[in-house]
C-alpha cells in the first residue's frame, strides 16, 4: 500500500516530547524512529518507522482546529467549565484531539511540537505544507518544534532548511548525546562527532534555535573523560542555543543493559557522574549556551544557567553534593530519586528531610547500596 492509499485513522500522537514542550500542541508527522539502533534507547524497539501522509497530517490540524473552537466557545459562554466537549462533526476516534485542544487552550495556544523522533527526514516541501497550513490556521502560534537527527540535516540543502525556518520552523532538538566518536560507535548513535558539528552548524546559520543533549554517563566507566571533554568541545564548535542534560539510565531490556550484565560496560555511580559533569561545564568555553537540567533523570535540577556567566554557579552545585559527608549524600540521592528533592537545599526542610529518610530507613539504603537502590528507582521515570 502506497503513502497515499493508507487510510485515515484519526488524529494521532506519538509517545514522547520534550519536557520543555509541555504546554505544546502533539502533531504527528511520522511515526517511530527511523534509524532505531541506539543502544541505550528503548523506545521504539519492534516498532516499525513510517511516514504519515501529509493529507492526513493537515486533517489532524484542521480536527484541532474545530476542537479550539467549539472549545472556545463553549468556555467564554459559560456552556463547560474545563471539560472536553462533544463535537457532532468529529469521529469517535477524534477525542483525543479534543483533550489535545483544551490541554492547548489551557497553555496558550502558543507552541507545536512534531512527533515523532525525527520530522525533518520528510520531504521539505512536505513538511514546509504541514508548516504553513499549522501557522495559517493558527495565528497565534509563536513556536515551532521538532527532533531531528544529525545525519538527516547535515544530508540536507542549506536552502531547505532556510525555506522551513521562514515556514515558521523556529526550533530544532537533536539528540548529540556525545561528541566523542568513540562512545557513539560505541552505542550506535549512526553519527560521528563531525556529521554533529556539520548539522548544528547548519541549524544555526538557518536561523533555527537549536537544543542539543547530552547524555552524562554514556561512556562508561571507562570513556568518561574523553566523553566530556570531547563532547564540550563538540559543543563549543556548535554553540547552540540550548544544551540540555539527560543523564543515562538502564532498564531492563535495553542493549546496553545486557551489555553491562556482560560486564562489556560499567555504568557509573551518582558520585562519579556528577565527577563528569562538572569536568564537562569546566570545559565548555567561548559560547554563550543556556544549559538545562530540566529531566526527573538528572541529580541536579538546579543547574540551569547561561554561559559563560552562570558557570560558576552551576558548577557551585556539583561541588556542593561532592564535598558532602557519604550519608548526606545518600540522603539528598533518595530524596531525588523519590521526587521529594528538586534542589540541595530540600534536603534541609524539615518536613522533607523526615520524608526522605523515612524511606531511607524503610529500604534500609546505605552508602554502599544506594547507587543500586537509586537505579531501580530511576526506571519508573522511562
Amino acid at each position: 500500500m502506497t503513502q497515499a492509499e493508507q487510510p485515515y485513522q484519526g488524529f494521532e500522537q506519538g509517545p514522547i516530547r520534550p519536557p520543555s514542550e509541555s504546554g505544546s500542541l502533539l502533531i504527528r508527522v511520522t511515526r517511530n524512529c527511523p534509524w532505531n539502533r541506539c543502544t541505550f534507547c528503548g523506545l521504539y524497539k519492534g516498532e516499525r518507522f513510517s511516514r504519515r501522509p501529509v493529507a492526513h497530517v493537515l486533517r489532524d490540524i484542521d480536527t484541532v482546529l474545530r476542537a479550539v473552537d467549539r472549545q472556545r466557545e463553549a468556555w467564554e459562554s459559560g456552556e463547560a467549565s474545563g471539560q472536553p466537549l462533544a463535537d457532532p462533526c468529529m469521529a469517535q476516534g477524534d477525542w483525543l484531539a479534543q483533550h489535545a485542544a483544551r490541554n492547548w487552550l489551557r497553555a496558550g495556544v502558543r507552541s507545536v511540537f512534531l512527533q515523532d523522533s525525527n520530522s525533518l527526514i520528510i520531504k521539505p516541501d512536505h513538511l514546509t505544507t504541514i508548516l504553513e497550513h499549522l501557522t495559517s490556521a493558527f495565528p497565534s502560534i509563536e513556536r515551532i518544534t521538532s527532533y531531528a537527527r544529525s545525519q538527516t540535516i547535515a544530508r540536507m540543502a542549506e536552502a531547505d532548511l532556510a525555506r522551513l525556518a521562514a515556514a515558521g520552523l523556529n526550533r530544532i532538538h537533536i539528540g548529540l548525546e556525545s561528541g566523542c566518536d568513540m562512545v557513539l560507535a560505541q552505542v550506535r548513535k549512526g553519527a560521528g562527532r563531525h556529521t554533529h558539528i556539520l548539522a548544528g552548524c547548519k541549524v544555526r546559520a538557518a536561523g533555527i534555535e537549536l537544543s542539543e543533549y547530552y547524555m552524562p554517563g554514556l561512556g562508561g566507566r571507562a570513556l568518561s573523560r574523553q566523553h566530556a571533554l570531547e563532547s564540550a568541545e563538540t559543543l563549543n564548535r556548535i554553540n547552540p542555543e540550548y544544551i540540555r542534560l539527560r543523564t543515562l539510565a538502564l532498564p531492563d531490556g535495553l542493549e546496553l543493559a545486557r551489555e553491562q550484565a556482560a560486564g562489556r560496560f560499567t555504568k557509573m555511580n551518582d558520585r562519579e557522574t556528577a565527577e563528569e559533569l562538572l569536568l564537562f561545564l569546566q570545559s565548555l568555553s567561548g559560547i554563550t549556551s543556556r544549559v538545562r537540567s530540566d529531566h526527573i533523570l538528572n541529580l541536579f535540577e538546579e543547574i540551569d544557567g547561561t554561559l559563560p556567566g552562570d558557570r560558576e554557579r552551576m558548577l557551585a552545585v556539583i561541588r556542593r553534593f561532592l564535598t558532602m559527608d557519604p550519608a548526606e549524600q545518600m540522603l539528598y540521592q533518595i530524596g531525588r530519586r523519590t521526587g521529594l528533592f528538586r534542589r540541595l537545599d530540600d534536603r534541609l526542610d524539615p518536613g522533607l528531610r523526615r520524608q526522605a529518610q523515612a524511606f531511607v530507613e524503610r529500604w534500609r539504603v546505605t552508602p554502599g547500596n544506594v547507587d543500586a537502590i537509586c537505579d531501580e528507582l530511576i526506571k519508573r521515570f522511562i
